[in-house]
């Protein structure tokens, strides 16, 4: 595995087949993988994929009664400043302590026609700041595109002489994919650059999600350097369209790691309620219409989370379909291993498919590195599932974040451990607690 300081990298030769072995496998706090192990065989895998994998828009929210209170839509809880105030939260329903880590869970229900949601978290850690590292890298994309106009996000769009479908593809599995070479780091640098610092932070703020957390920003970049296309064009040959995009070389909005308003967590902090509202109203695209990123087309949504027209590539999946990692694989087949018995001892694809008809969708970003700023080693997820599970279907967006001290790598997979057992227990929480 390419070890670096902003983000899990490639794995080595081999880790996938070794993979294969724990994939099956539920972290308890003395059993499975730990530390380098862990980081390699766990984090650094590709992802499992749903026996029924066509790309679809998800639509698997249970029903309610059109007048539970449980749950707010959005005509309920608006969108202008104060909406979080307004909605249906509960930021100490998960048991977890905020030194087990922070997760904030959105949860998904339907009251007649509308989308319906309710905001989960544990011990008051909503709000908290923390390094989002890789997991913001799909805050870049939807940035990006959103100031392109529509029909750009096509199968057969390429950027200079990149497919688009290959470049988000890499962007999530730090893997080859076509002509992309798994720079990760590179590709959303390019895609940072192209949308400007100032404008990605106030898509927290008044120009999208009127979070109220000032101290929420994009300000930064990934690695060393930004992906340089052999040309300016991106190209859309089907729809016969093409445009010359030029990305800041300086950009005024940028500022520095440990810039004088960014203290510890850095120059893009955030916080689970922020990650996860974001990537809720991504997902929500053609539901909740209200919500919509201004001026990101429904191509670019399909392009982001499944990357339609991608190379062939190890993990055999585009866009967030493709994200490395097990781990939300492993927690969310655990946790319904302790409500569906008759489970215990397959594997994690078996417990997925077989709970689901082979519909699960788990489109999913994984942040992760050691700090030296903090003396820490991190873990982040973000996610979108879909669970059409026989007993009730289950739907949700969740945001994770994990720290243990010390910054090395092994450390980052002590820390990935432990934020599959928070996961876990997330998911075992909210699968005992249904929609009403």
């Amino acid at each position: 595995m390419k070890k670096t300081t902003n983000a899990i990298s490639t794995t080595v030769a081999g880790v996938f087949a070794i993979a294969a072995v724990f994939a099956g496998t539920a972290i308890a706090k003395d059993e499975g993988p730990q530390g380098e192990a862990y980081y390699e065989q766990v984090m650094g895998a590709p992802p499992l994929l749903p026996a029924n994998a066509e790309q679809r828009w998800q639509a698997c929210a249970p029903a309610i009664a059109p007048a539970s209170d449980s749950y707010k839509s959005v005509r309920e809880s608006g969108v202008s400043k104060g909406w979080v105030e307004r909605s249906v939260h509960d930021w100490s329903f998960f048991d977890a302590s905020a030194e087990d880590g922070k997760v904030l869970v959105i949860d998904y229900a339907r009251k007649g026609e509308e989308l319906a949601f309710r905001y989960l978290a544990n011990a008051q850690t909503h709000d908290d700041l923390y390094e989002p590292w890789s997991s913001s890298k799909i805050m870049a994309y939807s940035g990006a595109l959103s100031l392109l106009s529509d029909n750009f996000a096509q199968p057969d769009t390429t950027v200079g002489d990149l497919k688009l479908a290959d470049l988000i593809t890499s962007v999530h599995s730090y893997e080859a994919s076509g002509a992309a070479d798994g720079n990760s780091n590179a590709y959303a640098y390019y895609l940072a650059n192209l949308a400007g610092r100032d404008y990605l932070t106030a898509l927290f703020h008044d120009a999208w999600l009127h979070i109220g957390q000032p101290q929420v920003k994009f300000r930064g970049a990934y690695g060393p350097a930004a992906y340089a296309p052999v040309d300016r064009f991106w190209r859309t040959p089907s729809r016969s369209v093409s445009a010359a995009f030029v990305p800041y070389n300086s950009d005024p909005g940028m500022l520095g790691y440990r810039c004088e308003d960014c203290g510890l967590t850095g120059n893009k902090p955030m916080t689970t309620l922020a990650s996860a509202e974001f990537l809720k109203r991504l997902a929500t695209h053609k539901r909740v219409p209200e919500t919509r990123m201004p001026g990101l087309s429904d191509d670019a949504v399909m392009m982001l989370f499944y990357g339609p027209g991608h190379s062939a590539n190890s993990a055999n999946a585009g866009g967030m379909m493709a994200g490395a990692s097990l781990m939300p694989h492993r927690a969310i087949a655990a946790a319904l291993k302790t409500h569906l018995p008759e489970l215990a001892e397959l594997s994690t694809q078996q417990v997925l498919d077989q709970a689901t008809a082979g519909n699960w969708r788990i489109f999913h970003k994984l942040g992760a590195g050691p700090s030296e700023t903090r003396g820490t080693s991190e873990v982040v997820a973000l996610a979108h599932v879909c669970l059409p599970l026989a007993s009730g279907t289950r739907e949700f967006t969740v945001a994770a974040q994990a720290s243990v001290a010390g910054n090395s790598y092994e450390n980052v997979g002590i820390a990935g451990a432990k934020l599959e057992r928070l996961l876990t227990e997330t998911v075992q929480a909210l699968l005992t607690n249904p929609a009403n």
